[in-house]
Parts: C-alpha cells; sequence; structure tokens
C-alpha cells in the first residue's frame, strides 16, 4: 500500500475508550459471498476494528462458520455486536457474551461492545428507550459501549452523559444504501459531542463516506456497501481512501459558500484590450 493509501497518521488517531486506532474506517463481517472476500476486504480497508454479531457467530449461522478462526485478531480489534437483541434486557445479555466472546480471541482487556436495541423488523431502528437503558447498565458493568441510534442530538448526548464512549448515529436505515440522510441531525451531534462520533450504516458509495468525514464524523462503519459490491475488496480500498479524504478535507477546512462568483485568478494588473 502506498503512503498515500496509509491510514490516518498517528498524530491523528482515533481514541475509543482510551485505545487508539490509525484507522478511522470500522468495517462488519456480514453479507459477504465468502470468507476469502472478506479476509481480502478487511486487508484492502486497512481498517483496525471489525463488527462481529456476538449470536451468529453462536449459532454457527450462515456465513458466519469459521468466522473466529477467519481472522486474526492479533492485528483487529473486534466490537461485538448486539444484533438480534430487541430489548435491553437481550442486549445485555448478549453484550456480557460478546466480552467472553473477545477472550476466547485472545482479547483478554477487551470491553467493546456495540450496542444495538432493534425491535423493528422491518426497518432496522434502534428503539432509543431501550438503548439508554442498556447503555447505563453496560456501563455500570465495565463496558467500553459503542451505542447505535437514530440521528437524534437529545439521545446522543444523554448517552455520552451516561459514559458511552461514542455515539453512532445512522446515516439512512441499515444496509439500505442511501447515503447521509440525515445531514443536519449529525451536524448537530458532531458540534456537541466530546466523544467520537461514528456514522454508522446507509452508506453506499465512498462519496457518501467522504461527506460524512468531511462533515466531522470521527470514524465511519460500513459493512454492506462493501461486502455487498460487485467486487468487496476494491469497494473496501475507496472506502478507506474516501475516509481518508473526507478527514483530510475537515481538517483542511473548505472554502466558505458565496452566494456569487468570485475569480481565482486577479482582477488587478490586467493587460488592457
Amino acid at each position: 500500500m502506498s503512503a498515500a493509501h496509509q491510514p490516518n497518521d498517528e498524530r491523528d488517531a482515533l481514541v475509543i475508550g482510551g485505545r487508539r486506532f490509525s484507522s478511522r474506517l470500522m468495517t462488519g463481517t456480514g453479507k459477504y459471498p465468502s470468507l476469502a472476500a472478506m479476509q481480502a476486504s478487511l486487508t484492502a480497508s486497512a481498517c483496525e476494528i471489525v463488527t462481529v454479531a456476538v449470536r451468529r457467530v453462536q449459532t454457527q449461522a450462515v456465513g458466519h462458520e469459521g468466522l473466529m478462526e477467519a481472522i486474526d485478531w492479533n492485528a483487529i480489534w473486534m466490537l461485538p455486536n448486539t444484533a438480534g437483541c430487541a430489548t435491553a434486557e437481550e442486549a445485555i445479555r448478549v453484550a456480557r457474551l460478546g466480552r467472553e466472546l473477545a477472550k476466547l480471541a485472545g482479547q483478554e482487556d477487551n470491553t467493546f461492545i456495540k450496542l444495538e436495541v432493534i425491535p423493528d423488523s422491518k426497518h432496522l431502528l434502534p428503539d432509543p428507550i431501550g438503548t439508554l437503558q442498556a447503555a447505563e447498565q453496560l456501563v455500570k458493568e465495565g463496558f467500553t459501549v459503542l451505542p447505535y441510534i437514530n440521528a437524534d442530538p437529545l439521545l446522543a448526548k444523554r448517552l455520552e452523559e451516561a459514559g458511552c464512549a461514542t455515539v453512532m448515529p445512522l446515516g439512512s436505515p441499515i444496509g439500505s444504501g442511501q447515503g447521509i440522510r440525515n445531514a443536519a441531525n449529525i451536524a448537530l451531534i458532531i458540534e456537541n459531542a466530546t466523544v467520537p462520533v461514528v456514522v454508522d450504516a446507509g452508506i453506499g458509495v465512498p462519496s457518501e463516506a467522504a461527506q460524512a468525514m468531511e462533515m466531522g464524523a470521527d470514524a465511519l462503519l460500513v459493512n454492506s456497501a462493501i461486502a455487498l459490491a460487485g467486487d468487496p475488496p476494491a469497494m473496501a480500498r475507496a472506502m478507506a481512501m474516501a475516509c481518508e479524504a473526507g478527514r483530510s478535507a475537515f481538517q483542511a477546512g473548505r472554502l466558505p459558500i458565496r452566494a456569487d462568483a468570485s475569480p481565482s485568478s486577479p482582477t488587478s494588473g490586467r493587460i488592457g484590450s
């Protein structure tokens, strides 16, 4: 990988729960056509955090057989998730199992959990009340909680106050590929957050990934757009580059938007006609 395509500089590390990561792109493990495609995509993305559905791994669901052995857990930090949980109580139980799963992978000190409480099986929208209830309990139990939420600035602040390590607002519904449909609310969350904001769900193409980072998001979680692409590793690499480009653009600062045109060349010293 060339220098231009390396993860973000260590001086611009992403810090979650006191742990530093050089890549700001997180990816998932579901929906890939094969384990080989997943492995190649993880490598191409240069990601350092990968989310794993605890229930699907435990039950050896289709596409998850051999998943734990297919990933180098010395290089990748596991982010167990509570996918499939409809209530706070379920999510808390699965989070505890997720901590044990991370230990089985050799990550004894891994307390990370991506908290998902989703009772709506059609639209897959997270339950704000159940998410807050589960987050409060899991924080008490010492988890590093990364909650998946609607783009609700008030809920994001409540979760931060409860001790969550990040907030993860959706760009649009899971797997929809609709892009950033909640830009105004996500911008408010970013403006007011003192923990990392990770845009999760709905990103379909690299331009949308770059858009989220240009807005000031601290990181992205992209799964379906990579796994369901015609060439998953190529899309993974494209998402990584978009994430880096968006971050660099945010740090550089865009030019102000103007109502009128502004010439790029000076008007003084022109040769007369």
